[in-house]
């Protein structure tokens, strides 16, 4: 069966998952390749040059993106980001960024890049439509950076990205850092002296045990309240309002210079406002950021399903959604419950 013509479907929200929650965000993930190798998400002894990554025709192409964000969309999605892998390694990006832009009822599209390929591609995705892109920096100590790129990127290559994103206007950027106790701890107030009165926002993320082969420990994560503090201390913080969809504390600087956020995943989990659902590059349907096994959506696809069947498929898979890992993280770490999707595979 071809797909349907793009018009608009029968919009109604999705039912509430099992815990009350609506279906408003979806991440969609293009490739499931990087040309980075962190730690805390694709270390290189795990992830070599040789590994198999999908092959073309195992992705979603471009025509079944949109068909699968068009039906997320008519249940009551609104936001739709783009992630990878690293995203900008997918032919033609802006092409698909077009695409899904021009979906009635999209109301924010962004996209989470690691910033490499920013300089070459900001303003193509500016022009498509993009309209918010967060960039991940872990340090802007270039060595540091280096190591934690598993030696696949530059901190000059990034800094170019941001400025390039800059002038062609995507303003305010997020900058994302994952922070790791004796890693990159110590730089953190170097990167928030690099973003203070810029405008842009800079957020850190406590490190999380996503997947199964970046190595978490507990006393590895440095919890957001520490780092609020230590900010603190050296720029005076006031908190600000949290908006019950964010998944960031957010605070602002005395001085005006602009704000900070803090994703507490570990020590502050937020599973009870969840509203997320992720695609993989391969047309799974994941529920989680922690879940260890998706719905194929691609396989429906490419069997024929009308959108209308898709709709009803997606709508089912909510309503029977409990996921909330985070909540439950030591009970089910305990439990020997450890076996969870990659990060990569659907971006974070």
């Amino acid at each position: 069966m071809k797909p349907e013509a793009p018009r608009a479907l029968l919009a109604s929200a999705a039912p509430p998952d099992a815990l009350g929650r609506a279906l408003a965000d979806l991440r969609i993930s293009v490739i499931d390749r990087c040309n980075f190798r962190c730690p805390y998400c694709m270390p290189e002894e795990a992830y070599p040059a040789s590994h198999a990554f999908l092959r073309a025709r195992e992705r979603l192409d471009f025509d079944e993106i949109v068909r699968v964000a068009r039906v997320f969309v008519s249940l009551g999605v609104r936001k739709l980001r783009l992630t990878g892998g690293e995203p900008l390694l997918r032919r033609d990006l802006p092409a698909l960024v077009a695409r899904l832009a021009a979906i009635d009822g999209v109301e924010d599209l962004a996209l989470t890049t690691n910033g490499v390929l920013l300089e070459k591609f900001a303003q193509p995705l500016r022009d498509a439509g993009l309209r918010r892109i967060t960039v991940s920096m872990d340090s802007v100590d270039a060595d540091v950076f280096r190591r934690m790129s598993g030696g696949r990127g530059e901190l000059v290559q990034v800094e170019a990205g941001v400025a390039a994103s800059e002038a062609v206007g995507f303003a305010p950027l997020k900058i994302n850092c994952v922070v790791m106790r004796g890693v990159n701890d110590d730089g953190v107030l170097d990167l928030v002296a690099r973003f203070r009165g810029t405008g842009h926002v800079l957020r850190f993320i406590e490190y999380m045990d996503v997947g199964t082969v970046n190595g978490w420990r507990g006393d590895r994560v440095v919890p957001g309240a520490e780092l609020a503090r230590r900010i603190d201390a050296r720029w005076p913080l006031e908190s600000l309002p949290r908006d019950a969809a964010s998944t960031s504390r957010r605070w602002r600087f005395r001085d005006g210079a602009g704000e900070v956020g803090f994703i507490n995943s570990v020590t502050e989990p937020f599973c009870g406002g969840c509203t997320r659902a992720r695609l993989s590059a391969d047309g799974k349907l994941y529920t989680c950021l922690f879940a260890h096994a998706g719905h194929d959506l691609r396989a429906l696809l490419r069997a024929g399903e009308s959108d209308a069947a898709l709709r009803a498929t997606v709508a089912g898979i909510w309503s029977h959604r409990g996921d909330r890992y985070s909540e439950r993280r030591a009970e089910l770490r305990a439990a020997g419950v450890l076996d969870h999707v990659e990060m990569f595979a659907i971006g974070g």
